[in-house]
């Protein structure tokens, strides 16, 4: 398995086409809060809404960069 692939910091954006997310979160921007381990084989993320009010685990491939 190779490392995470976003920053904690970064500002990232959900990816509408990959993710079954999409119609329950907010567009965002989000900031990523934690990187978490693998699950399934798959990085996770803690992200956060870009007005603090939302906190959501997503999957590295739900996301993409700013």
């Amino acid at each position: 398995m190779t490392e995470h692939k976003f920053k904690i910091g970064q500002i990232v954006y959900l990816d509408a086409k990959k993710s079954c997310l999409r119609l329950r979160m907010p567009r965002g921007p989000y900031k990523v809060l934690r990187r978490l381990p693998a699950a399934k084989g798959e990085f996770q993320y803690v992200v956060r809404s870009a007005d603090g009010s939302f906190d959501h685990v997503v999957r590295e491939r739900e996301l993409r960069e700013a």
